[in-house]
């Protein structure tokens, strides 16, 4: 009886967020390795690691415990271009996006290029003042024969063939719109090895008309974002890497935080590869997340799951989210290679 209606409590939630034509505050999808995903944390951070190239890709499988599992995907990719003679740089990324909630499927696909120019403020080439943009389309779906509607109950028996009531109002099942960022962010160094970045960003430029039902425009809320990062070292072997973000949208905030701790492998010290690293984030009256990743040289694996600490860990039982991340990074063997062109931060 208790999962019937931890079930019946999240089929609703996911009918209300699908159907209302109601002001909804936070529609975006959120991972808890955020780090993985620059482009919807903040377009000005893409470009900001050591190397050309970098492909990233994040996983995550939510709520498995109380009703159908919550499934998100994403794949970005950056590469990084220096500018002429001088000392600035220029990132070109894309980000994709896949994500499908509870028992009506709804679903978000995300296709958004983003372009970043690095403007450099120091001869040695360890600052940098970024400006990033992003725009591309969004494009949502449901599908309706998983929920259930008040006309198809009778004397207080479901009739699954009898009309809904709401075919006359709903879009053909889906909808697509343009969606447009800009971020700004600073990153630089505290003496010779410690490494930070500060950045904040706003999303939903174009206040895009959101909904499900033909007649009802919903102005998506803006978003903004706030982002820090720093890494420390600790020793000849040890560093720590730490990640902040927040946002708020609506009447909605979120706001996660955390770090790592990296041992450096093959007695190469803080300029090593190879690393195996351990830590814990928090989101904030929501989840606390353990995590773990490994470093081998060109190619990075993180897992890590939350904990739920929320008003839902009941019908939960404490139980959340699996991610699992695949990160490639390097430096192409070519003249337009940025290995000369900055003082990578290492994060």
């Amino acid at each position: 009886m208790k999962r019937l209606l931890r079930s019946l409590l999240l089929m609703v939630i996911t009918g209300t967020c699908a159907l209302t034509p109601a002001r909804v505050a936070a529609q975006d999808i959120h991972l808890s390795q955020f780090y993985e995903t620059p482009i919807l944390r903040n377009p000005a951070l893409i470009g900001i690691f050591n190397g050309d190239v970098r492909v990233q890709a994040v996983y995550r499988n939510q709520w498995n415990s109380v009703t159908v599992p919550y499934q998100t995907g994403s794949i970005s990719g950056e590469m990084k271009f220096p500018v002429g003679m001088s000392n600035n740089f220029v990132t070109a990324g894309l980000q994709m996006t896949y994500d499908r909630a509870g028992t009506s499927r709804l679903q978000s696909v995300q296709v958004l290029p983003a372009f970043n120019f690095h403007k450099s403020l120091s001869e040695d080439k360890s600052s940098f003042l970024s400006l990033g943009v992003m725009g591309g389309i969004v494009q949502r779906q449901f599908d309706p024969t998983h929920l259930t509607f008040n006309n198809q109950y009778t004397n207080g028996r479901f009739d699954p063939y009898a009309p809904t009531g709401e075919d006359g109002r709903l879009a053909l099942r889906g909808y697509a719109y343009l969606d447009a960022g800009i971020g700004l962010s600073y990153n630089g160094t505290l003496g010779e090895n410690t490494n930070f970045f500060l950045g904040a960003a706003a999303f939903h430029l174009n206040r895009a008309k959101v909904s499900f039902y033909k007649d009802d425009g919903i102005e998506l809320d803006m978003k903004f974002t706030i982002n820090a990062g720093i890494t420390v070292p600790v020793s000849e072997n040890v560093k720590v890497i730490a990640q902040y973000n927040e946002l708020h949208q609506g009447a909605y905030s979120e706001f996660i935080g955390g770090a790592l701790v990296g041992y450096g492998l093959l007695d190469q010290g803080l300029e090593s590869d190879r690393g195996i690293y351990g830590g814990l984030f928090l989101r904030w009256n929501d989840a606390v997340v353990p995590t773990i990743k490994l470093d081998m040289g060109s190619w990075e694996v993180a897992t890590s799951y939350d904990a739920n600490i929320s008003a839902l860990r009941t019908a939960s039982q404490s139980f959340g989210g699996f991610e699992i991340s695949l990160v490639f990074k390097s430096f192409l063997n070519s003249r337009n290679s940025t290995l000369e062109s900055t003082n990578c931060p290492r994060f």
